[in-house]
């Protein structure tokens, strides 16, 4: 029957919106931490250190030993399989620092984009298979939310139907599981920003993606108040020759929330998508300026554009901790400011704020 449908029962709706909400507090947003091997790998070169374990389980402890303000601004971490059993120096495992400071650990669950044969160069996301057990796992070890990406690209042909429904069920099938868990799935459909469209194209492509999420989830009957939607920000291509202002920006891209995202989802945490750190800022901070209904939070779960200036600050070694401590705290805060249009543009300054984060047909 087609109006058949089973929800998540009443205390695990109660559950999953309570933590869904938390995440998108006022002010407070999501560090994305959850870069795997082969990626930290890559911000590591940059600053000439060593991808070993314990570079990487050092560098993720500057970011979960920052001082304690970080979570006025941070309310939930993403953490990558290795990390969530990795522990600090004196032995606490980060999952216990984290939850210390009031901070919510999450966990990336997919598997990695792989082709989708049939298309003009496109992909699916792969991890469906043993994700029911692995959400069950993470549950217990004390994650309550999971991230799970899909990526779309905009070409002459392209995204083409085949591989928005391909995207769109997949999120869906991930997000029904992870609810089934006790998980908050964080549902993100990337448009990526590779590519020479204008402004309206980018709008009209990620309406007509974020339409095909919500049916997907939908049919589903995944519950939408225990979700978080991680989109891109409407912007134009990279390649684009024309110049759109932070205004324009926040018009495309709250008018294309505005008429694909259900009011019942709490919160809306973007992704920066390879904009420098300050871009990212101002984005996020004139989308919260514009004018209109706004039933969700608007927010961010920010990687690199919250991880730019730490790591060049930090340099791989243990007596700059202290400075990439720092960077991340202006860098939070500048965010947390913008999550609530107050943000001033250039008034926090850091290392690498207006450094380039993009890398063509990213992948995590």
């Amino acid at each position: 029957m087609t109006t058949y449908f089973n929800y998540p029962p009443p205390e695990l709706q109660e559950e999953l919106k309570r933590i869904a909400n938390a995440i998108v507090a006022p002010g407070k947003g999501i560090l994305a931490a959850d870069e795997s091997t082969a990626t930290i790998g890559k911000r590591f070169a940059d600053i000439s250190t060593e991808n070993t374990e314990d570079n990487r389980r050092k560098y993720r402890q500057l970011l979960f030993t920052t001082d304690d303000a970080v979570s006025n601004n941070i309310s939930g971490v993403i953490l990558f399989h290795e990390t969530l059993y990795q522990k600090a120096d004196d032995g606490t495992p980060f999952v216990e620092l984290l939850k210390k400071k009031n901070i919510i650990p999450g966990i990336k669950v997919d598997k990695g984009v792989v082709p989708l044969f049939g298309s003009e160069g496109e992909g699916t996301t792969q991890g469906l298979d043993d994700l029911d057990k692995r959400c069950a796992q993470y549950k217990k070890d004390g994650c309550d939310f999971a991230k799970w990406r899909c990526v779309l690209k905009i070409g002459k042909n392209t995204p083409s139907y085949q591989g928005i429904l391909e995207n769109a069920n997949v999120l869906a099938r991930y997000a029904s599981i992870c609810q089934a868990n006790g998980l908050v799935p964080i549902v993100e459909p990337e448009v990526l920003p590779d590519g020479d469209h204008d402004l309206d194209r980018a709008q009209k492509v990620t309406e007509t993606v974020l339409a095909a999420v919500y049916k997907a989830l939908n049919d589903h009957h995944v519950y939408l108040e225990g979700t978080l939607l991680k989109p891109n920000m409407v912007t134009a291509g990279q390649s684009c020759a024309t110049k759109f202002s932070p205004e324009d920006v926040a018009k495309a891209t709250v008018t294309a929330l505005q008429r694909t995202v259900p009011a019942a989802v709490p919160g809306v945490t973007f992704l920066s998508g390879g904009q420098t750190e300050e871009e990212a800022t101002v984005h996020l901070n004139a989308i919260n300026a514009f004018p209109g209904k706004k039933p969700w939070a608007l927010t961010f779960s920010f990687g690199r554009a919250l991880q730019a200036s730490v790591l060049r600050a930090w340099k791989g070694k243990d007596e700059t901790v202290k400075a990439g401590q720092n960077e991340l705290l202006k860098r939070v805060k500048a965010n947390g400011l913008a999550s609530v249009g107050k943000y001033q543009a250039g008034s926090i300054q850091s290392v690498a704020a207006k450094k380039s984060n993009f890398i063509q047909a990213h992948s995590y």
